[in-house]
């Protein structure tokens, strides 16, 4: 038996009230081991990425992911096991990436320039996730078996 591949929706649409808070760039939907879900960029924008590409957003979804399992780790590490990752912030010269826990198995990521109000735009994506969590959930995926199993 094999594995199937289900063509997961673009929740791209979700992503709309967030790229319309000023500063913010990009928004993009992550399951939590890196796949885009859905990704959307503000309108207007102009700079080195003024529109977020599938590809670009695809490395970002990776990098995100990243992230979040680093964050993992060091959550476990300094405060046990249990202890659960819910929000990420990466400053750099040119702005913010902001990641937050999206319902199960998955995460809502923005990216912003340096002049957005990053407790606004925290607030917006922790409001957009209680609206809307279930629709960012991803379950998990079928075990893939081999496809000879003898080896």
């Amino acid at each position: 038996m094999t594995g199937t591949i289900t063509k997961l929706p673009d929740l791209g649409w979700m992503l709309r009230p967030l790229t319309e808070i000023p500063g913010v760039r990009h928004a993009v939907v992550v399951s939590e081991d890196g796949l885009r879900l859905g990704h959307a960029s503000a309108r207007n924008l102009t700079g080195p990425v003024a529109e977020l590409s599938v590809a670009e957003a695809e490395s970002l979804s990776a990098a995100g992911a990243a992230m979040t399992m680093t964050g993992r780790s060091t959550a476990g590490l300094l405060f046990g096991g249990a202890a659960r990752v819910r929000q990420l912030m990466l400053e750099s010269d040119h702005g913010f990436v902001l990641f937050t826990q999206a319902g199960a198995g998955a995460h809502l990521g923005v990216a912003t320039d340096t002049s957005a109000d990053i407790g606004l735009v925290a607030q917006q994506m922790q409001l957009l996730v209680a609206q809307i969590g279930a629709h960012l959930s991803t379950p998990p995926r079928d075990p893939v078996t081999p496809l000879n199993p003898s080896s």
